[in-house]
């Protein structure tokens, strides 16, 4: 690292030393033989994290709210039905983007922290159809992971285009593209793929690039995937020039991702998460998410009474450890703790340590050691993880 500062927020996440190196490279030709061979590759390992044969991959400069608008815009149409199923902030962050391109919109709202439950969709589809419907995999606002294989039961061999926001779940979370039916996913790479911002990241299948080729236009320049597709298909041709050093970054943190394996990698997120959450409850801290939906990527965790969110997050990054502040109806509430990408035992123990230093600062007295020693049975085999090495 750079510095001793641990980002622990839920994007961007700590960088592995390997992706900085590549990052670091000299800035050449988008068109240089090397470059577009890195680019075709890049694309290709983004497919295969995916779990996909067929689909289209689009890596575009920009982030994960560009991913979103280009999911939408692209297979829906102004005047267009769509159904959003939220669960905080960035589900209904497609409620808004719809509202900007003139789509009609229904949405399913959860209490922040749960699930919208199957059923309530199931209602909502018997009573009409609509031209896709969106699913947050992951809300980064509120940590809800949604049930998203219950969700694609009742939607198989329905009409509706399958949009997936994956940006707080690629790369740390099971997303088998064509065994789910899956249409677009959309995601970026600053989160559980660990790499820095700067790209849009989507996969389109073959019904959903076929909804975009039977409309003459869509409301959209840059994001308009037809003006991207001949770059995709060979990345040596020009349409708008790509940020060419992330996008050698992204390439070599998808060699990382596939250097440990997409079971091995699942697996550690899981465990990490289980483990981190082990050690915020031992220190005496609440988990805001209902436990039947907790995101193996990050943690929102109540605030014990009498300390303010502003006061922790200061000691916290004293310490070396930067969180992140509740979003929404949780703000001043609670913080939210990543735990993605390319971390392991040591980045673990450096959090709940130093959260449990800033803890006994600010006036209570957690056990010593507690927070460390509960993770700790959850972590046996995660140091064996050779892609985290640094």
């Amino acid at each position: 690292m750079i510095d001793e500062t641990l980002t622990m927020i839920p994007g961007p996440t700590p960088v592995h030393p390997r992706i900085l190196a590549a990052l670091a490279r000299p800035t050449v030709s988008h068109v240089a033989p090397a470059f577009v061979k890195g680019f075709r590759e890049a694309l290709d390992a983004f497919r295969r994290l995916c779990q996909s044969e067929s689909g289209q991959p689009f890596v575009v400069s920009g982030g994960g709210t560009l991913a979103m608008e280009m999911a939408l815009v692209n297979v829906v149409a102004p005047g267009e039905r769509l159904l959003v199923i939220s669960h905080g902030y960035f589900g209904d962050r497609y409620a808004e983007l719809a509202g900007a391109f003139g789509i009609s919109c229904d949405v399913l709202r959860s209490e922040w922290g749960r699930a919208v439950p199957p059923e309530e969709l199931a209602r909502k589809l018997a009573a009409g159809s609509y031209a896709a419907v969106t699913i947050t995999h992951v809300d980064t606002s509120t940590g809800t992971a949604s049930p998203v294989e219950d969700y694609l039961r009742l939607l198989r061999g329905r009409d509706e285009l399958v949009i997936l926001d994956g940006v707080c779940a690629t790369g740390g979370i099971d997303e088998p593209f064509d065994r789910w039916g899956i249409d677009v996913l959309l995601t970026a790479p600053q989160k559980a793929i660990a790499a820095p911002p700067g790209l849009a990241l989507c996969l389109f299948s073959k019904r959903a690039m076929e909804r975009r080729r039977s409309r003459a236009s869509v409301p959209a320049y840059y994001a308009d995937v037809n003006r991207w597709l001949a770059v995709m298909e060979d990345p040596g041709r020009y349409y708008s020039t790509p940020c060419v050093n992330e996008i050698v970054a992204l390439g070599e943190a998808l060699r990382i991702v596939h250097e440990e394996g997409l079971p091995a990698r699942f697996k550690r997120h899981h465990r990490i998460a289980t483990a981190m959450r082990a050690g915020l409850q031992a220190l005496g801290l609440e988990i805001f998410t209902n436990a039947a939906c907790c995101a193996d990527t990050l943690s929102v965790v109540l605030l014990p009474k009498g300390v303010a969110d502003a006061d922790l997050r200061k000691e916290t990054a004293a310490r070396g450890v930067v969180l992140a502040g509740g979003l929404g109806p949780i703000a001043g509430k609670a913080f939210r703790l990543g735990h993605m990408g390319n971390i392991g035992v040591g980045e673990v123990a450096a959090v709940l340590e130093a959260i449990e230093e800033s803890l006994r600062a600010l006036g209570l007295a957690p056990a010593p050691g507690a927070a460390v020693s509960a993770a700790a049975r959850h972590l046996a085999e995660v140091e064996l993880v050779p892609a985290l090495h640094r």
